[in-house]
């Protein structure tokens, strides 16, 4: 039956209505429906759906309307693309059939489905590419859809190319400003771990900053961390936050290969559980008990070697989104590169005060002790002088207290040199005058002293300060070891070096032996030259005294 004019213009303006309806919502399901709803109002039809496609030209939605929920359900299964319906996904062309079952595609209808005879199918399209379909059928007045419904649904089908289209733009931008929001978080997480891994040389604080931020980020309500002891076999727990504590310190100690943290520290590779109640590999029921469902663990490496594993555990049933897996191994490496950097710089500290605690025991060994040994040998020998030779004990006895006397005045500066001199605002030059008075006054030898005409300025307060402990170490060795009566210090410059010498007329020494005979004294002097860029020579010869020629370069900062 064709539609007269008044009635063909009264469903164009009711059409046009229904168009700006479609663009009030812009959520793709909503606008799916209120198409399917629109074209069954237009065309007069009991049912409608409309099928969308995906990238591939696949059904991906099929949205029906007409039908209650409860027949939908009874259907058998969901339309598959085959038949008229697969016959319209082919064509660029409306598809008008009078009775579905007399067209030679048809393939009839799945269990339950409900009766349907007429058929009109529009395809939704681009200009390059189709989107969809409109699917009218049974027509409510008449037998058969007519040419002017057809024309209706065709109007709205290009309404509905472009409301989809933009629709799938809208949650297009959207997707992306999520997944920028959450790079955003990302970042802001990765940042504010490495602010905290390289803020601190502590490794509790390290390892609280880590584990905190980590369970902030996943919102996880308990997290712990596990780290590899030096024997490389054993996993020991060193920090539990969140709730539930007395349930995860039940078991702290796991071998590699055994239980999580085990096994990830075993593979190198982070580890889920979905269901900890059904997984053999979690060893702590008391975990279970106390309601927790899930469990990721990282491993924490640096330099290829596992340091230790951290996990987080939760109650909830949401999974552990891939991103999340990513970033947590991010923050494995970093931690665990911390963790290796906290333990080194721990260990070096250890190291510094054994190497200073040797350095100060045989010093004293080799000085002070050895001194007031031979003085307890003198004082034996006047014992036995006491009745037979009074005046020989009493000489041995005054040598004595003097050999005691000495060795308080060499404690007490040794426990001053404790705290390294500074040159102050003295200069190179005049800290070495003070050195020499010093050594007149305690051992009244003769000392030399031949500078240069210039001041030395433009040797940096490293350098001054290296010469200066060389010439004070090399004094305290003329009077200690050698008993030397004469030193000459020599200071002078050359183009690109300045120079320090001093040399005694003591007792010399073997090189070769130079470290069992003065202990750390000569060490001591190389590691304060080659530290300022220079060297130390040493020339030494039994009987005849030692040379020391020390140098660093001019004009370098340190």
């Amino acid at each position: 039956m064709l539609l007269t004019r008044e009635q063909l213009q009264e469903r164009l303006f009711a059409l046009h209505r229904a168009s700006l309806e479609l663009v009030k919502d812009v959520s793709l399901d909503t606008l799916l429906e209120r198409i399917a709803s629109t074209a069954c109002e237009q065309a007069g039809a009991k049912y409608a759906a409309l099928g969308v496609l995906d990238e591939k030209g696949k059904l991906e939605k099929f949205i029906s309307v007409g039908m209650t929920r409860d027949a939908v359900k009874r259907i058998a299964h969901p339309p598959v693309g085959r038949g008229l319906i697969g016959e319209l996904m082919d064509t660029e062309s409306p598809l008008r059939v009078p009775v579905i079952q007399n067209h030679p595609k048809s393939v009839g209808f799945p269990d339950h489905h409900p009766r349907m005879v007429s058929f009109l199918g529009m395809p939704i399209r681009t200009s390059d590419r189709q989107l969809g379909q409109i699917y009218l059928t049974e027509k409510k007045d008449a037998d058969d859809f007519s040419s002017d419904d057809e024309m209706i649904i065709q109007m709205l089908a290009t309404y509905a190319a472009t409301a989809i289209t933009n629709a799938r733009l809208i949650e297009n931008m959207r997707e992306r400003d999520a997944a920028l929001t959450r790079r955003n978080v990302d970042m802001n997480l990765l940042n504010d771990i490495a602010s905290a891994l390289t803020s601190s040389l502590d490794l509790n604080e390290i390892l609280n900053k880590a584990l905190g931020l980590v369970m902030n980020y996943l919102k996880m309500e308990a997290g712990e961390i596990f780290l590899l002891e030096e024997d490389r076999t054993t996993l020991r727990m060193m920090l539990h936050r969140g709730e539930a504590a007395e349930a995860f310190w039940t078991r702290n100690l796991f071998k590699v290969g055994e239980g999580y943290p085990g096994i990830v520290a075993k593979n190198g590779r982070p580890m889920i559980s979905t269901d900890l109640s059904q997984d053999e590999s979690f060893l702590r029921k008391a975990v279970v008990k106390a309601g927790f469902r899930q469990i990721l663990s990282i491993p924490l490496i640096s330099s290829e070697s596992v340091m230790g594993v951290m996990s987080v555990a939760t109650r909830s049933k949401a999974p552990f989104e891939d991103r999340s897996v990513q970033m947590l191994s991010a923050v494995g490496a970093w931690a665990g590169l911390a963790i290796e950097n906290a333990r080194l710089h721990a260990n070096a500290r250890r190291l510094a005060v054994l190497e200073e605690r040797n350095r100060i025991g045989m010093d004293l060994h080799d000085g002070i002790i050895q001194s007031i040994y031979g003085v307890g040998l003198g004082l034996e020998g006047a014992k036995h002088l006491v009745i037979e030779d009074t005046e020989g004990a009493k000489a041995k006895i005054d040598h004595a207290i003097h050999g005691l006397n000495q060795a308080i005045r060499d404690l007490r500066a040794y426990i001053l040199d404790l705290r390294p001199r500074q040159l102050g605002n003295d200069g190179l030059m005049n800290g070495i005058k003070r050195l020499i008075t010093e050594y007149r006054a305690n051992t009244f030898s003769e000392v030399l002293f031949t500078s240069p005409e210039s001041e030395m300025k433009e040797l940096t307060q490293a350098q001054s300060l290296a010469l200066f402990h060389i010439c004070q170490e090399a004094l305290a060795n003329s009077a200690k070891h050698a008993k030397a009566k004469n030193v000459r210090i020599s200071l002078w410059t050359t183009e690109d070096r300045a120079l320090l010498e001093i040399n005694d007329d003591g007792k010399g020494f073997d090189v070769e032996k130079m470290s069992t005979f003065i202990g750390h004294g000569l060490a001591n002097m190389q590691t304060r030259a080659r530290s300022s860029g220079g060297d130390v020579d040493i020339i030494s010869i039994q009987g005849e005294g030692t040379t020391v020629l020390a140098w660093v370069p001019r004009g370098i900062k340190q």
